[in-house]
C-alpha cells in the first residue's frame, strides 16, 4: 500500500442519495433479508466514490454480493459493539479490489500473505489491496498486481470483467475477537494473453506483503471451490488431485521452489483458536463464480 488514503463503500436504495457505510453496519445485510446471505446488486464509481445501490447508475455493474453465514458483523451483539473503540466505529467500511489473473492456459494466479502482516497472514489469496481515491477498480487491481508480484499488464495483453463483491471482516471469527477490519472485496478478473510461464519468468514477489505464489489448475481450483468454511475440515483430497501442488516461496530476498500438500489447500478456518493456512473465504467465493465464466464459455 502506497498511500493510507483509501475509498469508503457508500450505499444507495431507491432516489436516496448514497450514504457512507458505518463500520458496524451489515453492507450484505442492507440489501437482503435477516436470514439469507447475498443479494445482487449494482456496483460502481460514482464521482469518484464508490457506490453499491439496488438501483442500477451510469457506469455501474450489476453483480453478486455476498457474506459468509458466520460473518462476525451480521451476529455482533449490542454489548460487543458498545465495547469497540470510538474511532472504530466511525472508521466506515473499506473498498478492497482482489484481482484473479488466469494465464491464457488457464492456470490461476494466487498468493500466500506474509506471516507478519496484521490481517489475515499466511492465507492464500489473489493480488490485491485498498482503493485509493480517485482510482478506477481496474487502475486499482493493476497496480496491486504489480506491487506484490512485479507483473505489469499492458494494454492489449488482457482482457477483463468483475466477478463480485465479498463483505470481509477482521477477524473472520467472533470466536477470535471483536471485529477490526471491515471491507468489501471487489474480485476482478484478468484474462492474460500470455502463458503461466511466461508471467512466472517476470514475477518479482514483494516479500513483505507475499510469502509464497502459486499457479493453481483448474482441477485443483474446483476442489478448493466446492470446500465450504464452517463446516467440518475433513483435509479429504479427492483421487483426481497429486498429493503436493508445486508452488515458490520466498525467503531473504530469494525465490525457491517447494512443494505443498494439496491439502493445505483444501483447509477450512477452524471454529476456535488459531487460524490455519489455507484460502481465505472470499477467495473461495471468488473462484465459484470464476468456474461459473467457465461454464459459460463452453456452452
Amino acid at each position: 500500500m502506497g498511500s493510507l488514503a483509501r475509498g469508503l463503500v457508500r450505499l444507495a436504495k431507491g432516489s436516496a442519495r448514497p450514504q457512507r457505510a458505518a463500520f458496524l453496519q451489515s453492507v450484505t445485510g442492507h440489501f437482503c433479508a435477516p436470514h439469507e446471505d447475498e443479494a445482487t446488486v449494482n456496483c460502481g464509481l460514482d464521482q469518484n466514490q464508490f457506490v453499491i445501490s439496488d438501483s442500477a447508475f451510469p457506469g455501474s455493474t450489476r453483480v453478486l454480493l455476498k457474506r459468509p453465514s458466520f460473518c462476525p458483523i451480521k451476529h455482533l451483539e449490542e454489548g460487543q459493539a458498545a465495547a469497540l473503540p470510538e474511532e472504530l466505529r466511525g472508521r466506515g467500511v473499506d473498498v478492497g479490489v482482489a484481482v484473479l489473473l488466469q494465464s491464457v492456459d488457464g492456470r490461476v494466479l494466487l498468493t500466500r500473505r506474509a506471516k507478519n502482516l496484521s490481517i489475515f497472514p499466511s492465507l492464500w489469496v489473489p493480488p490485491g489491496g485498498h482503493l485509493e481515491p480517485g482510482e478506477q477498480l481496474l487502475e486499482a487491481g493493476l497496480r496491486e498486481l504489480q506491487e506484490e508480484t512485479g507483473l505489469q499488464l499492458e494494454p492489449g495483453s488482457f482482457s477483463w470483467r468483475m466477478l463480485g463483491l465479498w463483505e470481509s471482516v477482521y477477524p473472520p471469527l467472533l470466536s477470535r475477537g471483536l471485529p477490526r477490519r471491515h471491507h468489501i472485496i471487489a474480485y476482478l478478473l484478468l484474462l492474460s494473453t500470455e502463458g503461466h510461464q511466461q508471467l512466472q519468468r517476470r514475477i518479482k514477489a514483494e516479500e513483505s506483503e507475499v510469502s509464497a505464489y502459486v499457479w493453481l489448475e483448474a482441477p485443483v481450483l474446483e476442489s478448493i471451490a466446492a470446500v465450504e468454511d464452517g463446516a467440518e475440515n475433513t483435509r479429504h483430497v479427492p483421487s483426481n488431485l497429486p498429493p503436493t501442488i508445486k508452488a515458490t516461496e520466498l525467503s531473504g530476498g530469494g525465490a525457491r521452489p517447494m512443494e505443498l500438500p494439496t491439502a493445505t489447500f483444501l483447509n477450512t478456518a477452524p471454529a476456535t483458536g488459531e487460524d490455519v493456512e489455507r484460502v481465505s473465504t472470499g477467495t473461495r467465493f471468488a473462484l465459484r463464480l470464476w468456474l461459473g465464466t467457465i461454464a459459460t464459455r463452453d456452452t
